[in-house]
């Protein structure tokens, strides 16, 4: 006979085999698996790959380094700046370089310019500037599709010798203003009505930006460490500012003007009259109000400023110094306090591993690494009795699809640029014009893919536009902007003297 339990009796719960287990806080530091890979490129090729006679231990050891950094600034085991802090540590700890050699190019002048240059972006997005000027081409060209992306490009050209970011450029003013002009045409991100009007603006800005970009020295950041590090090269570019402006200028103007056109053959919108755009403008600027004081005094001093770096070889100015002005100005008038500065990250953050990948090329170059290496690609091509033409055009080539590999420009220069000029110059390929055709060539690998530049990315992320015709324009306005840029620049060149 059996009995009820009792109503106080409670059985005793099975306890949970994963109480007993270790918890462990979630992980926070850099990724593992990138991190395994980067460390294990550099030990690999530091302990396992022969060691040529005409390097030394020292050099081949920082080539491992390198090559670990590299590594890292593809795979992104931290962010770019601390991850080049990290191999920059590890140099000194190995004693690979001493401290003052690791930290050398941090005081160059180049890297400042640099610096200087994101503060005067800054200014361009507080005083509202930017956001009016682009506003100003709305109004006038906005009446159709197309007149309003040409508005966009050509105002982004006014705007970039200035703003040397195109990142900057891309979220702090032309998308907000893309956003506004495509929701009033009811054209929304991910969605069948993103094809209205949003994608075919938003492409047509990211692929523009790649010229407007190679028109200025001071239009991109990577510009200007092109420059430096062909200069370590002993390749001298007399008057930098007006020397690249010459070289870029008839090839990048036929590219401006002719990618909306071709991307609205390409890549139609289906709204093709955008009535509402010039007074959507309007109210913008009415809501604005009159230009203001701080507006007048960032007008005036980006003026002053670019007529120094024009003309600061015949001064006797040096660019950043010129830029220091500036700066100067803008504090002094209260258009940027230092807090503005202070809250700039990316200037900062460039700071960092622009001196670190700067300062490692150099020490490469130093060490003969450099020269061992462009020679070795040199006498290759020379097996094959090729002339410095077709080098030109294979390294050329190499150097640009190779972006694939990167998701970043200045990441590209600070690993690759050294070594590709080397090569060029050790092909008998002449200095100044294989400095320069490899910097624009930076610029134009910016719109390839959604991750191979920072507007790039911010453009992307807007949601308009589809990955698949992200690689697809991607590639089809690169070769487009290739042929443009082989077939007009040779000629160009050739008139300038290049070679």
């Amino acid at each position: 006979m059996s009995h009820a339990p009792s109503p106080s009796y409670i059985p005793p719960r099975p306890t949970p085999h994963h109480r007993f287990l270790l918890r462990l806080p979630p992980w926070k530091g850099a990724k593992l698996i990138p991190l395994a890979i980067s460390i294990s490129v550099g030990l690999i090729f530091r302990f396992a790959v022969p060691k040529p006679h005409q390097v030394s231990n020292k050099a081949w050891q920082l080539l491992s380094i390198f090559l670990t950094t590299l590594t890292g600034l593809i795979l992104a085991p931290l962010p770019i700046g601390a991850w080049a802090f990290v191999c920059l540590t590890l140099t000194v700890i190995t004693k690979t370089l001493t401290f003052a050699a690791a930290f050398s190019a941090f005081t160059n002048e180049v890297i400042w310019l640099i610096v200087v240059s994101f503060f005067f972006s800054r200014g361009f997005v507080k005083t509202g500037l930017g956001d009016r000027i682009a506003l100003y081409f709305v109004r006038w060209l906005g009446k159709s599709t197309i007149g309003l992306a040409y508005g966009l490009v050509l105002s982004e050209v006014l705007i970039s010798p200035a703003m040397p970011s195109t990142t900057a450029r891309a979220g702090g003013i032309f998308l907000p203003i893309i956003k506004s002009l495509s929701t009033s045409a009811d054209s929304r991100p991910k969605d069948e009505s993103a094809r209205k009007l949003g994608a075919y603006l938003i492409q047509s800005q990211c692929q523009a930006a790649s010229n407007s970009g190679n028109l200025f020295l001071t239009a991109a950041a990577q510009n200007l460490l092109c420059v430096k590090l062909a200069e370590a090269l002993g390749v001298k570019v007399s008057n930098r500012w007006v020397t690249w402006l010459k070289a870029a200028s008839l090839p990048a103007i036929i590219c401006l003007l002719a990618t909306p056109l071709i991307l609205y053959k390409i890549f139609p919108p289906t709204t093709k009259n955008t009535p509402d755009a010039p007074a959507m403008a309007k109210r913008k600027l009415e809501q604005m109000g009159t230009v203001k004081r701080d507006e007048w005094v960032m007008v005036g001093t980006m003026l002053v400023t670019v007529a120094l770096w024009i003309s600061g070889e015949a001064l006797g100015m040096a660019s950043v110094v010129a830029a220091m002005l500036g700066l100067s100005i803008l504090l002094l008038l209260g258009v940027l306090d230092w807090d503005d500065c202070l809250s700039e990250k990316s200037a900062w953050d460039t700071l960092a591993w622009f001196g670190v990948l700067v300062g490692m090329a150099g020490q490469l170059n130093a060490l003969g690494i450099v020269p061992w290496m462009s020679n070795s690609v040199a006498n290759s091509l020379k097996s094959l009795s090729l002339g410095w033409h077709t080098a030109f055009v294979i390294l050329q080539a190499a150097y640009f699809f190779i972006h694939y590999l990167f998701a970043s420009q200045t990441a590209h220069v600070g690993a690759l640029y050294s070594a590709f000029l080397a090569m060029h110059l050790a092909s008998k390929v002449p200095g100044l014009l294989a400095a320069l055709a490899l910097g624009y060539s930076t610029n134009l690998f910016g719109a390839l893919t959604h991750y191979s530049s920072g507007q790039a990315a911010v453009y992307y992320g807007a949601g308009y536009v589809e990955l698949p015709d992200v690689f697809k324009l991607g590639i089809v306005m690169a070769l487009i902007n290739i042929v443009i840029w082989a077939l007009v620049g040779a000629l160009w060149w050739k008139i300038l003297g290049l070679y």
